[in-house]
């Protein structure tokens, strides 16, 4: 039996830098003969009053999860002719991910952009930084600089595919 393709994941939210992530990991899935799992986390919502409310809640974030993860796996199919595999998990971010790590051993890289300007790297980027990692199996972690053009963001991953 063979062994399965080894993946990378990337995280997929509304932020101004995931299409730098998106597309960093979409060319080294193409040149590497890798599959891209694209992973979104969709936060709890706050129990309502009636359960039905509730669940009409979590509905709405369930459809609006699929819809995002679609319209980004239709990008990095146009930019990059790489089909994504869309994950959704509901929770919070690090224990999911961390669950997702810990499913699929095939994850060998983990892709994520880091924000631009005053507020920092953003979340995760910052607790990585902070901590020991996500916890579980050791996966390395590529972060994108955020305000890089598709470009040159390109340019980046080329070197890593050719040699």
């Amino acid at each position: 039996m063979s062994e399965p393709r080894f993946a990378i994941l990337v995280v997929a939210d509304e932020s101004d830098e995931f299409p730098a992530a998106l597309t960093y990991a979409g060319v080294l899935t193409k040149h590497t003969g890798a599959r891209l799992v694209m992973l979104r986390v969709i936060e709890p919502t706050d129990p309502a009053p009636w359960a039905s409310i509730t669940e009409e809640m979590r509905r709405q974030a369930q459809d609006s999860a699929e819809s995002l993860t679609q319209r980004f796996a239709a990008e990095v199919w146009a930019e990059c002719g790489v089909t994504a595999e869309p994950i959704l998990r509901e929770g919070d971010l690090k224990p999911a991910l961390r669950k997702i790590l810990e499913e699929d051993a095939s994850i060998r890289l983990l892709v994520l952009a880091s924000e631009v300007g005053p507020r920092g790297p953003g979340p995760l980027v910052a607790q990585l930084g902070r901590s020991a990692g996500i916890g579980g199996r050791a996966v390395p972690v590529m972060v994108v600089p955020g305000s890089l053009s598709r470009a040159e963001v390109r340019a980046l991953a080329l070197p890593f595919v050719q040699t």
